[in-house]
């Protein structure tokens, strides 16, 4: 197996995928879709251009991942302040319900991702690639 950075990156973030939504397949959640509630729980009310930069997502992509997900019933587009140029972003009920079940999934993966590596570790791990992320996200 390669241990080289970016393929162990690209295999972890595949494998992560493949369970998180092997977890969710009940929920008729595609890709993408459970980033943007995880999003939406700490930025209820965002805008698409927010949403579009928290989730690394292109705006194109994510006016289509939103589309289905309003036609679903797990978000709605509101207008604010009678500002007609930009919608904003909220869960609904069933949006909510099914933030906590991708909550839940993502706590899970993570469980699994971290079993059998000390706090300790886990802590510098995160540390170190949170500063990786910033570095890249020049």
């Amino acid at each position: 197996m390669d241990k080289s950075f970016h393929y162990l990156l690209m295999a972890n973030q595949a494998l992560i995928h493949k369970k998180l939504l092997a977890g969710l397949k009940d929920t008729d959640l595609s890709l993408g879709q459970p980033k943007i509630l995880e999003y939406l729980k700490e930025h209820n009310g965002s805008s698409q251009k927010d949403i579009a930069q928290g989730c690394h997502i292109e705006a194109g992509s994510l006016t289509s991942v939103l589309g289905r997900m309003e036609e679903k019933g797990m978000i709605e587009r509101k207008m604010l302040n009678g500002n007609r140029r930009s919608l904003y972003v909220f869960l609904t009920e069933k949006g909510e319900q099914l933030q906590k079940i991708v909550e839940k999934e993502f706590d899970s993966l993570e469980e699994i991702a971290f079993d059998g590596i000390s706090e300790e570790e886990k802590e510098n791990f995160m540390d170190v690639f949170s500063k990786i992320y910033e570095n890249i996200n020049i």
